[in-house]
Order: structure tokens, then sequence, then C-alpha cells
């Protein structure tokens, strides 16, 4: 069971996207934004198709939800949610059992079994031959309830409240189980397909790195490759920044230092790739490796990141915005980078 719940959809047929704020707006209803994949699930006689917000047919790869779709909510529905894989040894959310998923092959079935997947409803689009979209969210929101009324775990009514403080606490207390943050909506809204009706709020706390790497140039550093010393003493890849602000090059140039140590054969003995393989930079739309100048991990900075951490991996799947240089800071006050 999914303990928590207990107490930019560009998809041709329907979407909403979202703006990103710092602030809870005023007079919305809030939900918490999970950690996962956002789909619809379209309930036709005998069978579910579950669309990524791309447009892509996610359904082959949930069996389990799509059995628990078919069997408890009648045909002729469409609804709007985000399928999360809840990991109970971790207590959170699970990003890397979604992406095992699709890469499974043969053993889909045993991933389902060991690692099944939760569908988070938030939204009712189609129901009992009608369309629901231009009616207000409220309205909505009260036929889903009703939909949802003695639903299994595996699927689960996503919270809601009115109340910005008790948002503020989702943020706050719900950050390390996998919560990105919140979602504000309009309690009078209709369903925008394609369109800019949320607003997104995350959650992002500050913490320190080192510099590996930067694109861009020394003097006119882009962005920053981050990592972080294990307890063997190597340097781990840990993350990518947002390109720095051009006011703060200076601040940064001064602080680089090519790395210069040398292999046989004149390659740069540097604890990364070089270029970084374009898997290391938890970016999905990165398909090209990423060319980099590698520096001497001398220097500690500060950055702002979100509750997207792919504990296996170690690394932030989101980049981190920089926040400032942290010359008070040694390379060894820096946190152990997790998971090695």
């Amino acid at each position: 069971m999914f303990p928590l719940f207990t107490g930019v959809l560009h998809a041709a047929a329907v979407g909403a996207d979202a703006r990103r704020r710092s602030q809870l707006p005023a007079g919305a209803v809030y939900e918490p934004k999970w950690d996962g994949w956002r789909s619809l699930a379209w309930i036709y006689p005998g069978r579910v198709v579950l669309q990524s917000r791309h447009g892509r047919n996610l359904s082959p790869y949930f069996p389990d939800v799509t059995r628990l779709l078919r069997t408890f909510l009648p045909v002729d529905c469409v609804l709007d949610g985000e399928l999360v894989v809840w990991d109970p040894d971790r207590g959170r959310t699970n990003f890397v059992a979604l992406q095992r998923r699709v890469v499974a092959g043969r053993r889909l079935l045993a991933e389902a079994r060991d690692r099944p997947a939760h569908y988070v409803v938030f939204d009712l689009l189609h129901h009992a031959g009608g369309d629901l979209t231009g009616l207000p969210l409220a309205e909505r929101r009260a036929r889903l309830e009703g939909l949802l009324a003695g639903a299994p775990p595996q699927l689960q009514l996503c919270p809601q409240t009115t109340d910005p403080d008790e948002a503020r606490t989702w943020m706050a207390d719900w950050q390390h189980a996998g919560v990105e943050g919140v979602v504000a909506k309009d309690p009078a809204g209709r369903y925008v397909p394609g369109g800019r009706g949320w607003v997104k709020v995350k959650t992002r706390s500050t913490t320190e790195a080192i510099v590996g790497g930067v694109t861009g140039s020394l003097s006119a550093p882009g962005a920053l490759l981050l990592g972080r010393y294990d307890a063997a003493g190597r340097l781990r890849y840990v993350g990518l920044t947002n390109p720095v602000p051009a006011a703060q090059w200076g601040e940064l140039g001064q602080a680089f230092v090519r790395y210069v140590a040398q292999q046989r054969g004149g390659t740069v003995a540097h604890p990364w790739p070089v270029p970084l393989p374009a898997a290391w930079s938890g970016q999905l739309g990165q398909r090209q490796p990423l060319a980099y100048i590698p520096v001497q991990p001398t220097v500690v900075v500060e950055v702002a990141v979100d509750a997207a951490f792919d504990e296996e991996a170690g690394r932030w799947r989101h980049r981190a915005g920089f926040v400032r240089v942290r010359a008070d800071l040694s390379v060894y006050d820096v946190t152990q980078a997790a998971g090695f």
C-alpha cells in the first residue's frame, strides 16, 4: 500500500501544461506534484490505453495498472494522473523503477510483481458518454471522488486542499518521500488541451557540490558539472546546473583551473568521461554526449536542487540552479556522494 495516500501534456488528444512559480498563488486548490510519469488513461471496452505526456503508448509497460483500471472502472471514461512506484525500503517513490519498465523485456511481469505501480488520479475528463473538460475543476473533482470511492490501494485519488498552509506542509514534510512540490489550480477552471492552466511550485533547497567541469569556456562558463567524493575518495558526478547568469561569470571564472593532468598518450586523466555520456545528465530528452572542459575539483558551489534525486545513480535528475561560490568551504566539507 502507498503509505502517504492513507493519512505539460502535449499529447494530440488532450493536455494541460503548467507554469512555474516560486510562491503559492492565492485562491487556488493545491495538489502534491508526484515524482512519476504523467499519463492519461483511456478505458475502452476490453482494453485500457495509458498515454504519456508526449503521446507515447505506455500500456505495454504497465500491465498491472491497465488490469486494475479495466477491472475497477467503467468503460468510456478518461482520467488524468501520475504513474508512480512506491519503494517501501526507502520510504519514497522510485523513478528508476518506472524507467525499468520500458527496458525490462522478458522481466516485465517480474518487475510489475516486485515493484507494482500506482496510478494517482487528479482529473476526470470523460465519463458516461460525456466530455467533462468544459466543466469547472471543482465539479470534475466531485465526480472523480464518486467514481473512485472504494478504489483499491494502487488506484489513488490525489490529495487536494484549499489551505495554502497545508500545501506548504506537504512541500516541507513530503519532499523526502518524492513529492517535488505543489500544483495550484483554479477551482473554476476548465481543462484546456495543450493549454497553460496550472501553476507548478517546486520544492527547492540549497546544498553544496564540487565543480568538476564547465561547458562554454572558463571565462564565460555555461553549465557547471557537479560532483561529490565517495567513501573511496573518487569524485562522482552528481548533476548539472542550468546556464550560469552572465553577471556571475566573473566570480566563477577566476576560481577555475583547467584540469591538466595527463596519462600516457596525452589523454586527460579526469575521473569523468569527456564528453559526458548522455545517460549521465539525467535529461530524458538529451540524446548527445555533453562536451565540457574538465577543471580541477577545488571549487565548492552552493546550488538549489529539487526532490528528484536518483538514489541508485546518486544524481539529481533535474538541473540545479547556481546560487554562489562557497570560498569558505573545502571540498572535504561537502556531503559525501550518496549511493556509493
